[in-house]
């Protein structure tokens, strides 16, 4: 249990003082997900501690104690999925001020139960970070106003109101309507997102609620007297409070859209917890979708302290046999040990590490993931992996057998802890000799001669590729059978979870940039651009949340605001900003965009530990134009598309070679211009 520390010097005042504080369940007593409240305590408490430090140097200790009373409120009702529910009417004017008459208050209860350690916050604090003013008001039934904010978030509403005592007004959230105009959500399953204020009266009464959250774009206020003006709802967004790091800007407005979904839907994710989604009744630190997430998270938000914390949490959860759980922290009655999602021990950890270059979360982590590899291990048959598990989660009609995503990720764990032994210069050969034998096991069971993999599905071989799990003489053919499957879709991707953040990588890899450009910039069904052509201001659960007739996909399992499939950023940023680290912590770069599709400009931002790096690219009219900087105590080197050195006028950067169509420069701390007399692409 973490406990927040805050300065409170300003809000002293010679003479007495009063503390006061409003308690609410929270996620420790509150419910979680649909297995309703008390997962990890029984009724809230308050722990406290005032430290004042006087000018001669003596100091004095407030503690929380029997002493302090309590007594109910105006809040009647509050939990995070459950929403709030407030009744101005039972206000206590002054009750945090010195000499109020608590003589009706009750003594407070000792907690003696709570046994749980305390330690300091590690995560930056869950703020109002930025407020929301409505786009549009509609009246699709009267009496019933419906607020559109123009954007999916994650937080409450501040409502501005006037009207009689006991008027009680009903906010409900929503994140898409229904086509008649309504709020949709039966999406948010059992979740209950709604907020209701009854009237104290007496003039204009602003309500905030503060112990829920919901995730919504429209809002639908009952019981409003008369109608209300546009600004009498407002958005205020919560997110963990850690900067964003990422700028992105195109002349495709759908790639630009995409980025916006991707960091709004991170924004709404990180908050506390890197939830699956913030509206329905899950709300889940679930390792699958940041295990698949993460690298791109490194890049749009500084992730560190939030991802180490969370990396706490898993290891909590972590069994005595070396199973990660499905879901940190951890609840009762889910799952471990699954393929792709319990990974997370290791992959969230080595992704950390490429961002910050920070070994730290490398040796915190070094014995669970010896543990997950020991576990992967004996729970495998002659290295095969039982068929088991979420496999590539809402795939696309293609089905990867759960075997061959089991074994692939139990090599690509192992390869991952190999190379983590070496940075911290541990033992290495056990978990190569183990990778290799992996390898071998998969060659046998899963590939044919002519490099077809069991299940022959996108993913399957996009696993494969990226893992490195097939013989050299075989990877030529398995790339080849991934563009055919893709190109049997008339162009299209057929994978989930598991195999969508790969896909791209894969092909460029492969040397298809130009087929990942064509999938990154699809616009019908499945892919980004159908998403956004249908509304989305997020990334969602489904590749058709919203099916091509309009309706709605199956509503146990539909969020419009999952960070899943925006996986796809660390492409984006990596092949059309041109960003990339070339060693941990982008001490040293990789500056290669790769235009493609209909992009012709490109400019993008990523403020990393060292400062930030730009880069600004346009090809028109046979020039390809780009222009770099690169922060201080970091060096570069340069991807320009060219035939020859000759082809390039630049100033500054060192000449090092030609290769694959490119002029590669050196280059150290410094700005730089270069220019390509040519249509070639990269």
């Amino acid at each position: 249990m973490q406990y927040q520390t805050y300065d409170v010097t300003d809000a002293l005042r010679r003479g007495t003082n009063a503390i006061g504080v409003t308690l609410a369940p929270g996620w420790y007593a509150g419910n979680v997900a649909w297995l309703g409240q008390h997962q990890y305590g029984t009724r809230p408490a308050l722990l406290a501690q005032l430290e004042v430090t006087y000018t001669d140097g003596s100091t004095e200790r407030v503690t929380t104690d029997p002493e302090w009373r309590a007594a109910t409120g105006p809040l009647v009702t509050a939990d995070l999925l459950m929403g709030e529910t407030y009744d101005a009417r039972n206000e206590t004017p002054g009750w945090t001020s010195p000499g109020f008459d608590d003589s009706g208050w009750r003594p407070a209860t000792t907690a003696a139960d709570i046994t749980t350690e305390v330690v300091a916050q590690v995560d930056a604090p869950t703020r109002v970070e930025r407020e929301l003013t409505p786009v549009k008001r509609t009246e699709p039934a009267p009496g019933v106003h419906l607020f559109d904010l123009g954007q999916n978030m994650v937080g409450s509403v501040r409502l501005t109101v006037s009207g009689p005592a006991g008027h009680t007004i009903r906010i409900r959230h929503a994140e898409v309507l229904n086509p008649d105009g309504t709020a949709y959500t039966a999406n948010l399953r059992t979740a209950h997102p709604v907020d209701t204020y009854t009237l104290k009266g007496g003039g204009t009464e602003t309500y905030e609620p503060r112990f829920t959250f919901h995730g919504f774009r429209y809002v639908e206020v009952t019981g409003y007297p008369g109608t209300p003006p546009l600004d009498a709802v407002t958005g205020r967004v919560m997110h963990t409070a850690a900067p964003f790091t990422m700028s992105f800007r195109t002349d495709v407005p759908m790639l630009d859209q995409l980025h916006s979904n991707i960091t709004w839907g991170q924004r709404g994710n990180f908050l506390s917890v890197p939830t699956d989604t913030p509206a329905r009744d899950e709300r889940l630190g679930w390792t699958g979708d940041i295990n698949v997430f993460s690298g791109t998270a490194a890049y749009t938000m500084e992730s560190a302290r939030f991802l180490t914390k969370w990396l706490q949490d898993l290891r909590d959860g972590q069994g005595a046999d070396g199973a990660f759980p499905d879901v940190a922290p951890v609840v009762s009655g889910l799952g471990s040990g699954t393929a792709g999602w319990g990974d997370a021990g290791v992959t969230v950890p080595w992704n950390l590490y490429q961002a910050y270059g920070d070994t730290r979360v490398l040796r915190e982590n070094w014995p669970a993931m010896r543990d997950w590899i020991a576990y992967l291990e004996k729970h495998s048959s002659g290295l095969l992996r039982p068929a088991e598990g979420y496999g590539d989660w809402l795939n696309v009609d293609a089905e990867t057998p759960k075997d061959v995503i089991g074994t692939a990720y139990f090599a690509h764990a192992t390869d991952l802890v190999a190379r983590t032994a070496h940075v911290l210069r541990e033992d290495p050969a056990p978990y190569e000799d183990l990778l290799a034998r992996i390898k071998a096991a998969f060659t046998r069971a899963y590939v044919s001669t002519e490099g077809r993999i069991k299940g022959d599905t996108q993913t399957a071989y996009v696993l494969a590729l990226s893992m490195d799990l097939l013989p050299d003489t075989l990877r030529r053919p398995a790339a080849d059978r991934l563009v055919a499957l893709i190109e049997a879709r008339d162009g299209h991707l057929s994978t989930g979870f598991l195999g969508t953040p790969r896909l791209l990588p894969t092909l460029t890899a492969t040397g298809h940039t130009d087929l990942a450009h064509r999938l990154l910039q699809q616009r019908t069904f499945p892919s980004w651009g159908y998403q956004i052509d249908r509304g989305a201001t997020t990334m969602w659960e489904r590749w058709d949340s919203i099916k091509p007739d309009g309706g709605f996909q199956d509503v146990g399992m539909n969020s419009f605001n999952h960070y899943a499939y925006g996986s796809v950023g660390e492409w984006m940023y990596q092949n059309i900003t041109g960003i990339t680290p070339a060693a941990p912590g982008f001490r040293r770069i990789l500056i290669r965009p790769r235009p493609g599709g209909e992009v012709r400009f490109a400019e993008g931002r990523h403020d990393s530990l060292y400062g930030p790096i730009t880069t600004r690219w346009s090809q028109r009219n046979g020039e390809f134009t780009l222009s770099v900087s690169v922060p201080v105590n970091t060096t570069a080197e340069i991807w320009v598309p060219a035939r020859r050195e000759t082809d390039v006028i630049q100033r500054g950067a060192r000449f090092l070679r030609l290769a694959d169509g490119c002029a590669v420069y050196a280059a150290g701390s410094g700005a730089y211009r270069f220019l390509t007399r040519t249509d070639q692409r990269a």
